[in-house]
Order: structure tokens, then sequence, then C-alpha cells
């Protein structure tokens, strides 16, 4: 029987029948089909992006596996031959699945399957070069790995493949995943075959993933990834299939189960408080693609296997030196699984401790993991000694490394949990001196609380770094790490008293900004009393109360900052605070009171709130006279002056609010003095809380005018048009009441008007239906003006006589038209032509064309 006869082979042009079963990628003689990328268009999968998976098969010869994929993915994959028992599979053949619709359920899209030479076959030997080296190549291509055995060679180490597997291992961490980032991870599916159920999946699972787990920790690491695990680049998942020729009905049956879970998945399907748990559900997730484009597989896959091909590391080592690694790695072993049994329980816990983010410490880690070290390193001196003198130094320094480097996370780790809860109990026992100082009344000493913790904590980290020391290790001396802790608690107790210091500034702040809010809010509120018996004076000489506005609010800010500053270096004093500290915190004081005072001042002269206090100062020298007395308007009154005066001196009140000036130099305030230079020992973190100040900080690029600004020329325009409009409100309503108080109309004014019109009221008088008209015409028209109708009225007037004109119009059109006599007053022509009637003819009597009839309708 020719193997895989019906596939396109390496070499040979393919035909299009040949393509259609599948492709052989890799011959016997590791020649790389030139070919792939062909089939891949052909299946319409080079088109695909990423849209496609690759799974890959290998296991012991004659064990079903093309079998197997033939009935998961409809492929035809040539089988054994059960008489002649030769081998089927040459090289390394793909195809692309041929069950994506199902029945009952849908595949992934795109799938290829590979279905790599057996191993361990008589055809080939004891060369297992090109059966290590298809496995590498599946291993390094594929998503997903199925380890095609037997239930009866779970357990043996060739049987199940693990001394293949070991070398692969080891080889692919050298070769493709040196970067664990950017490495995709892969999935290790076995398929236990010819399973009849005595032993149940689970501990066969079990006993697969131990030996797996064996494999990678004897396995010789690059640098860098001594201390990685099988787990952080394969997952695990298992299946169990029926006897085919016993039991083929179940058989069949389970294999379309197992056919269900070739779809995408999600790390959801495992459990998440076990990282080596086995996947269930969809076996292709995101992580384990390769991320290469279809279209250039071939390109990546055929660069994969070259690499592979002309690596020397794959080269296979003498008997003697194999022998010697074997059983150093079989003794190395087991000395480690005595070592795992005193190790393992705090790695664990450990790990727990990492997991849930608190810091624990393992009590006795130092006397423990010594011994521990000891005696299995002892007992491999003891047995590997015998052996190749170069394989038993190289795997006693691996041997080393392992357990070093396991003790050295542990230790790390403890190192790691020991300063953190050392800072934690530091900051903790401070707080709570300094807490119980504040309850006895403020009398502690911060400096000697902190001297006092700092001490015991540093006692405390020193003892148990000493027993984690390990003689000849030179990660294990941890000198460097206790003075670090001692800078670590420097800046924890430098960050405490900073803390406090910011505590007290901000209870300082709160305390100015509520001083502030009354205070100057007084201050505005006098603007709004114009009277104080002055009203507008005539010289326009501003009140106190209105030209030292901002004099008054200066110097009760001066004051209340003084008052705070006071307050702030009697409390900085007593937790013996430098005189750095210090400075810098009545620095930050006061560029803080002042964008407190800024921003009261700002929701002082919002629009409401300063137009509102511009129409109470206007109305008070409006409407009370210079005694503060209020104004009864009569018609004598000059209104209009005293509406002027008032208004005009109300208006000068703007420009004093526009800037913050002092009447005395009328220039603002020096600001950039009085807040003073950024001390030189501040830090980034003491200026990036803080807001710029115009004329202070040269970043922010305002001037001290600028700063000063209190209203934009924009809001002064807009701000003055409104209160022109307010004011004119007022002088309305005064000028209402003064002519409300006019005295009526003399009475002979109405005996005049009584001769003049005396022969017209007797006409309407003597004429009974003329006077009742004249009523009725009253009335009416009086009730439409009330009701505010004569519009509507007039509309609906000149509506009805315009209808009327049209209605009229069309009665005389058509009575020209169906009238002879009207025809031939008019000399027209008797109708002999029915369709030409008024409306068929133009403006001229000429008688309209159709296109400028039609054009007449649309526009109509």
């Amino acid at each position: 029987m020719a193997t895989n006869g019906h596939f396109a082979p390496v070499g040979a042009e393919p035909t299009k029948k040949q393509f259609d079963h599948g492709v052989q990628v890799v011959d016997e003689e590791k020649e790389f089909t030139p070919n792939l990328n062909t089939y891949l268009s052909v299946t319409d999968v080079a088109d695909a992006g990423f849209n496609y998976h690759l799974i890959s098969v290998f296991g012991s010869q004659s064990t079903g596996k093309s079998t197997l994929l033939n009935h998961l993915f409809g492929t035809e994959f040539s089988v054994m031959d059960e008489v002649q028992r030769q081998q089927t599979t040459k090289g390394i053949w793909m195809s692309k699945n041929k069950k994506e619709q199902r029945a009952s359920f849908k595949m992934a899209e795109n799938i290829l399957v590979m279905d790599v030479e057996g191993t361990d076959g008589r055809e080939r030997g004891e060369d297992q070069d090109f059966e290590r080296k298809s496995a590498l190549f599946a291993l390094a291509t594929s998503e997903v790995l199925i380890v095609n055995i037997w239930e009866h060679q779970v357990g043996l180490y060739q049987g199940a493949n693990m001394g293949l597997l070991k070398t692969v291992f080891e080889v692919n961490l050298q070769l493709f995943l040196k970067d664990k980032n950017s490495t995709p991870r892969s999935l290790l599916f076995f398929v236990i075959r010819d399973h009849i159920g005595n032993t149940p999946l689970g501990n066969l699972r079990n006993t697969l993933v131990q030996d797996l787990t064996k494999i990678w920790s004897s396995i010789a690491k690059p640098h860098g990834l001594e201390s990685s695990r099988i787990e952080d680049y394969f997952d695990f998942a298992f299946a169990a299939l029926p006897h085919k020729i016993l039991q083929p009905d179940k058989f069949v049956a389970e294999v379309e189960n197992l056919s269900q879970r070739f779809t995408p998945g999600s790390k959801a399907n495992r459990d998440a408080g076990h990282e080596n748990s086995e996947l269930e559900g969809g076996v292709f997730l995101p992580e384990y693609h390769r991320r290469i484009p279809a279209d250039g597989f071939s390109v990546y896959a055929e660069g994969v296997w070259d690499q592979i091909v002309s690596n020397k590391d794959l080269d296979l080592p003498t008997q003697q030196e194999l022998l010697a690694q074997f059983r150093c790695d079989e003794i190395s072993r087991e000395v480690l699984v005595a070592f795992d049994v005193s190790i393992m329980p705090l790695e664990e816990k450990q790990a727990q401790a990492v997991r849930s983010g608190k810091p624990a410490l393992l009590p006795d880690l130092g006397t423990t993991g010594k011994s521990s070290r000891d005696k299995a390193i002892k007992a491999f001196e003891v047995q590997a000694s015998r052996y190749h003198k170069g394989v038993y130094s190289r795997k006693r320094s691996e041997l080393e490394t392992k357990i070093d480097q396991r003790l050295k996370v542990l230790y790390q780790e403890q190192i790691s949990a020991l300063q953190k809860t050392g800072v934690a109990s530091f900051s903790e026992a401070v707080s709570t001196a300094v807490k119980a100082g504040q309850k006895a009344g403020g009398s502690y000493e911060f400096a000697d609380i902190v001297e006092k913790e700092k001490k015991t904590a540093l006692e405390t980290f020193s003892e148990e770094a000493e027993s984690l020391t390990i003689d000849g290790v030179a990660w294990a001396n941890f000198k460097p790490q206790c003075a670090l802790f001692e800078t670590e608690l420097d800046e924890v107790s430098a960050k405490l008293r900073k803390d406090e210091m910011r505590r007290l500034a901000v209870r300082v702040e709160r305390w100015v900004r509520s001083r502030l809010g009354d205070s100057i809010g007084i201050e505005f509120n006098k603007l709004g009393s114009g009277r104080a018996g002055m009203g507008a004076p005539e010289s326009m000489e501003k009140p106190p109360a209105e030209k030292d506005l901002w004099d008054r609010i200066w110097k009760v800010f001066i004051e209340i900052v003084d008052d705070a500053e006071t307050r702030f270096t009697e409390r900085a004093k007593s937790f013996k605070a430098s005189d750095t500290e210090m400075s810098i915190g009545l620095w930050r004081l006061r560029r803080k009171s002042w964008v407190a005072l800024r921003e009261k001042v700002e929701e002082e002269v919002m629009e409401g709130n300063i137009l509102l206090k511009l129409r109470e100062n206007f109305e008070d020298k409006f409407r009370y006279d210079e005694a503060g007395v209020p104004r009864i308007w009569r018609p004598t009154d000059d209104i209009e002056g005293i509406y002027t005066k008032a208004r005009e001196s109300t208006l000068t009140l703007i420009p004093i609010l526009s800037h913050f000036k002092l009447s005395s130099s009328n220039l603002p305030p020096n600001l950039h003095e009085w807040i003073g230079h950024m001390p030189k020992e501040a830090e980034a973190e003491d200026e990036d809380d803080l807001a710029p100040i115009g004329g202070v900080d040269e970043e922010d690029g305002k001037s001290l005018e600028e700063e000063m600004t209190i209203l934009s020329e924009g809001k002064r325009q807009d701000l003055v048009i409104r209160f022109k409009k307010t004011a004119d409100g007022v002088y309305v309503e005064a000028k209402r009441g003064a002519i409300g108080g006019i005295a009526q109309v003399p009475l002979y004014f109405y005996g005049l008007l009584l001769a003049l019109g005396w022969n017209e009221i007797l006409t309407v008088v003597r004429n009974p239906l003329l006077f009742m008209l004249v009523i009725l015409i009253a009335g009416g028209t009086y009730i439409a003006y009330y009701l505010a109708l004569l519009g509507p009225m007039m509309q609906m007037s000149q509506a009805a006589y315009g209808q009327a004109v049209e209605i009229f119009k069309q009665k005389l059109r058509e009575f020209v038209e169906n009238n002879d006599t009207a025809r031939a007053a008019i000399a027209m022509p008797s109708r002999q032509d029915s369709s030409i009637t008024m409306d068929t003819l133009d403006s001229r009597g000429k008688k309209k064309d159709a296109n400028s009839s039609a054009a007449l309708e649309d526009e109509i």
C-alpha cells in the first residue's frame, strides 16, 4: 500500500485531485515542500488572515494516529495495514478539516491538521533524529499538539514519548522561548486510546502531569528562564477513547463528542484557582495562535524547519554521555522529590500569600532551607559521582542551580515580605503613638517616637536576614537589603512627618477660607448701600465704603494670613519640623491663601451678585436724598438730573471693581514680594497641587496686572449695559409714579367741548337708529381692541376680499366661454375646437404650447 498515495507529495508538481486530500509538508528525507502555499490557496485558507488553526499529532508508530485524525476531521490519511503492521505515515502530512459543518454543532473554521511520522518505528530503528526534529517542528508551529498514546503506555518513559518530550522541551526553550512575554502558549492534548475504564481518566491525567512536571524540572534551561515552569508555556487537556475494534459504536460516539471540543474557547474554561488545571471546552484559545497570517504561514513554517534541521544542539549525545545524563537526571529527580517534601509546602504558602496580596513571613525558613539543600546535594553526590565526570559536574551544577533558584525565590519573597511588614509595622506604631499623644493633649515628641520604632524595626529585620544566610552563595548575603530597609524607614518617617505637616496645612487653609468668606463678604456688602447720608455727591468724590474697598480687603486678608502663619508655626514646632519644612509650609500657605482670596473675590463679582450690588447702590442714591430720607416723586422734581447723577456715580464703581488696586498708591499689592521665592529645598510634588499665580509664576505666562484684573473688558462692557437697563427700569417706574399724580382735566374744558359739539350731539340723539348704530360700532370696536382682535379681523377681511375677486374672475371666464352672445360681444370666434378654452390661452390670446403648459403646472 502506497503511503498517503492520494496526497500531494514533496517534489513533483501535484495534481488538483491530490490537493483535494492534502499535502506532504516534509518528506522522510527532511525536505520541505515548495507547494504548501499553493495548497493553502487551493483550500481557501491563504486568504483567511488569522482565522485558521493548526493541530499536530504525534505518538508511537501504529497507535492509530491517522485513524483518529480521519474520524475527527474527515481527513484521508493512510492507516496501517493490520496484517502487515508496516509504517504508513512517513514525514509530515497536512490536510484541511472536512467536517466543519456538523449536524449538531459547528467546528472552528479553517482547521489544518498535521499527521507526524510515528516515533519508535522499526523502519528507522535507532535513528531518532527525524522524529525529534519533526516533533519539535510540530510543537513550534501548532496551537494544539495531540499526543496519541495507549492506556497501558501511561507511566512508561519511552512508551509515553517522555524521552522525546524532554528533548523537545529543552531545545524548544533554547530556540523559540527566549522571550516569554512574546511567545504564544501551546496546548498538549493527550488522547488516551483503548481506555477500558479500570483506571479513571483523572488518575491517568495526574500521572501524565506529574511525569511532564518532572521532565520540565530536569531539563537545562537557558539563562533567564531558570525559574520557568511548564505551565508558563503549556496547557493540558485530556480525553479517553474506548477500543476501536472491541467497541466500534462507542468509539465513534466518543470521537464525535471529542470533535465538539475543537472550537474557540477561553481561559474561563479553566479552574481559576489552579494554574495547572485541565482545559475544558473549546481548545482554540487566542494565546495559542502564532499570529502568523495564513498567506505567510508557508514561509514561516519553512524557516522554522530550516532552523531545526541546521541547529547542532539537536545532535544526539554519545551513548556514555547519554547514560550519564539519563542516570544523573533520574538521581536528580529522586533527590528533588525529597527536597520538594520540605520546600513545596512553603512555596505554596508563599504563593498563596502573593496571590492574596498580603505578605506572609514563613517561620524558620532559613533553617529549613539550608537543611534541605545540604541533604539534596549530599545525596546526589553519593549516587551520581560514579558516572561521566563532565556530565556529573554539569548536572550537579544544574541541581544546585535549581535548588538555589527555588530557595532564592523563597528567600527574596521572605525579605520582601519582611520589608513590607516591617515598614507597615513601623508606620502603624508611629501613627498609634502620635494618636495616643494627641489624645493626651498633644504633648508628644515626634522625633523620639520615630527613633524608638525605627530601632525596633531594624533589629527585627537583621535577625531574620542573618537566619537566611547560606555560606558560599553570593545572593544569600542580605546586608545590602538591611541598608536599603533602613533607608526606606527614613523615607517613611519623612513621609509621615510630611503628611502630618500637610494635614496641619489643610486645617489651617480651611480656617483661612472660613475667615475670608465672612470678612470679604462683609466688605462687598457695603457696596450695596449708597446712602450713608451722602447720596450721589456733586463732586463725584467716592465715599470710603466705595473708594477704599481693595485697601480694606487687603488689610483684612493680611491680618487673617498672619494669624494663620502663627498657628501653623507653633503647631509645626511641636512636630520637630525642620526650618526647611516650615519655610515650605509657610510658602505654600501664602500661595493657597491668595488663591482662596481670589476665588472669594470672583464669587462676589459674579454677574448676578455684582449686578445686584450695583442696583442696590444705584437705588439707594436715586431713591434717597442727601439726608438719607426716601424720596416721594412729584412732577416738579428733577427726576432726570437725580437719575443721571446716581447712575454715573454707580457706574464709577465698575472701574474700581475691575482691578485689585490700593487707593493709597493706585497700584496692586506687591504679591511677588509678599509670597516670596520658592524655597530651594522644595520638591516638585510641593507645587504640583498649587494653582499658578500671575506675576509670581513665570511659567504661567500671566503678569501681575493680569492677575489683579478682576473684571475683563468684555465683562465690564456687558455689566455696564445690563446695569443701565436695570437703572432705566427704575427710572421709568419713578417717572410713572410722578405722572400718576398729575391733576385731572379742568372742568371748563368739558364745557367748551359741549358748546362746540352741540349740533352734532343733537343730530345723533334725535335719530335713534343712528344713535344705536354708533353705540354698537363703538362697543364692538372697543371689545375687538381690548381682545387684540383688530389685526386678525383686518387680515380676514383682506383674505375674504381676495377670495371674492378670484371667484368673480372664474365665473366671468366661464360665462364668456359658454355664452355665444358674450363671445360675440368681445369679438371671439365660435367654439370650433373644444380643446381651446380660457385655460389653454396665454396672456396674448394665443394657444399655449405643451412645454410651457407643463412648466406652468410644475411651477404651480
